[in-house]
């Protein structure tokens, strides 16, 4: 396994290429939380993510001059932007469901993109057959590793007396790396690993302490959707790592938009794992020290819109519920007008008069409502029954 003296060695290596990234104090999602909450801010490293750091230390100890990869994106985009800084040409192989965001990223520091297959391991495969050029694991490599255990390193250069410190888990590299660090640095602090529950392989692995497949399911977390994690990085995390959680698809939603809106930060699903975690086992952590890993910020704008609506329908913010009234003049306005008195603001208003279960003469209407928390919408919802309206809330 790599050592404490591998991951300083790359902390010196590719301190001229990378950021040294903050460490800041979130005092709202302290008090969110219960814990004391520090961000460490890899989504604002240089290409959006963490990945860089594994990159530069791979790269710099390689001397032929044409490299490959495959990737989601954050790797993508690590090699590419690398190789074009270390005078090296880059083809990087991409799944065709990879983020065309991060495609176009890839693209635009210069290295050749090839799309194929659907998931990450389809990737994987058509790079691995091709010769005539080195190979970058994503994460399963000692240089790779070491290079993302420079967060761990950082972050005790700026903080101690750490209880925890959350990790958002793929592959493993960025854990493995951190982990490493962290445990040399102070053994006492836990190191836990994160992942969405649609992507569960490392977690399965970590508590069956083998290491078993799993094909990942559709993730706002993209990032680190992973069907196998790696012998070396599994590894360092069976050594080091102390627990590893899953969350929801929800928790991860509204963890982008408490990020937005609390810390004014874009964080893609990926990196956003670790506050869900966080925020789903608050009791747990409740008065304690935690640093939670922000490992990215490239966030997938085309569908930024669908994630917030997510995250403030999770958090309370926004709810729907359908009511049957008369298929009248003035029946819309009737309804309308009770929720102006419990202060309900309508976002959208949809009919449907042609369901097999609608009388003659009605109409089924489904709202979208702006509320303060889900205690407000049950409020509105229980006026209107009150008024002797059908009302059902949506799920």
């Amino acid at each position: 396994m790599i050592s404490l003296a591998d991951v300083q060695y790359a902390k010196k290596n590719i301190a001229p290429f990378i950021h040294k990234t903050p460490l800041i104090h979130s005092n709202s999602l302290s008090m969110l939380s219960g814990a004391e909450v520090y961000l460490k801010l890899e989504n604002l490293q240089k290409t959006g993510s963490f990945k860089v750091r594994g990159a530069f230390h791979k790269l710099t100890s390689v001397r032929e001059d044409r490299v490959i990869a495959a990737s989601m994106g954050n790797h993508a985009q690590a090699v590419a932007f690398a190789a074009q800084k270390l005078g090296k040409s880059a083809k990087i192989v991409m799944p065709a469901t990879a983020s065309l965001v991060k495609q176009e990223a890839t693209e635009g520091y210069g290295a050749e993109v090839v799309l194929f297959g659907e998931k990450f391991g389809d990737a994987l495969g058509h790079a691995l057959s091709h010769t005539g050029h080195v190979f970058i694991h994503a994460f399963d490599d000692d240089e790779v590793m070491a290079g993302q255990g420079t967060i761990g390193l950082e972050i005790f250069d700026d903080l101690s007396d750490i209880d925890a410190v959350f990790v958002p888990v793929g592959g493993g590299g960025l854990i493995a790396g951190i982990a490493t660090a962290v445990k040399a640095r102070s053994p006492g602090t836990k190191v836990i690993g994160v992942q969405a529950e649609s992507a569960p392989a490392a977690v399965i692995s970590f508590n069956e302490k083998k290491i078993i497949e799993q094909v990942p399911n559709a993730t706002i977390a993209d990032g680190i959707a992973i069907n196998r994690v790696g012998a070396r990085t599994f590894e360092a995390i069976s050594a080091y790592v102390d627990d590893m959680t899953m969350v929801r698809e929800d928790s991860i939603a509204q963890s982008i938009l408490l990020f937005l809106e609390r810390n004014k930060l874009v964080v893609e699903g990926a990196g956003a794992v670790t506050l869900a975690a966080l925020l789903e086992n608050k009791e747990q952590f409740r008065g304690k020290r935690v640093v939670l890993v922000l490992s990215g910020g490239n966030i997938d704008f085309t569908i930024m819109d669908r994630i917030i609506r997510k995250g403030l329908v999770t958090s309370g913010r926004v709810g729907a519920f359908e009511v049957m009234i008369a298929d009248h003049p003035g029946s819309l306005c009737s309804v309308a007008g009770i929720m102006a008195t419990q202060r309900a603001n309508i976002l959208h208003v949809m009919h449907d008069r042609f369901a097999s279960d609608i009388p003659m003469g009605k109409t089924r209407v489904i709202f979208t409502v702006e509320i303060r928390g889900k205690k407000h919408l049950e409020k509105v919802v229980s006026t209107l029954a009150s008024q002797g309206y059908e009302v059902r809330e949506k799920a």
